[in-house]
């Protein structure tokens, strides 16, 4: 027990500490490794051709304007959608016009899209309602438009 570590501190000799520090030298010197075989192998490597699918000849999808239903400052609405004549046409509706017009409309065209364009002093609570009501009316795409600056 003359030469333990404890006896020698205690009489006042030299003791070795365990070194709180990781080497990390290796851990350097295999990174290195990995990055030069990384790169050997890289342009080794062949790319592999992709063969996307096509097309053909299929028709191109019409694409039906929206309704846009436009809630004024006083909750007021009118309603902007392309006629079956082509011809653009504005209408100002109350809440169970819009219900019925809606109903109608998409009777007619089930996938036209309605958009809702708010005056900037509208609450989001009528623009909420107004939103839910034509989603309750069998709208599958309802959005909301915006005016950039």
């Amino acid at each position: 027990m003359a030469g333990s570590p404890i006896r020698s501190s205690m009489r006042g000799g030299r003791s070795r500490r365990a070194m709180a520090d990781i080497n990390v030298v290796p851990y350097i010197d295999v990174m290195l490794v990995l990055l030069v075989i990384f790169m050997v192998t890289a342009p080794l490597v062949a790319p592999s051709i992709i063969n996307l699918p096509t097309v053909g000849n299929a028709a191109p999808q019409e694409q039906t304007p929206p309704v846009v239903v436009n809630i004024k400052a006083d909750r007021t609405m009118s309603v902007k959608y392309k006629g079956d004549s082509g011809a653009t046409q504005e209408d100002t509706m109350t809440k169970a016009e819009l219900d019925s017009f809606i109903v109608a409309r998409q009777a007619d065209h089930p996938d036209q899209p309605v958009v809702i364009a708010a005056d900037k002093t509208v609450q989001y609570d009528a623009v909420m309602t107004v939103m839910s009501d034509l989603k309750a009316r069998g709208v599958k795409r309802v959005g909301l438009l915006v005016k950039s600056q």
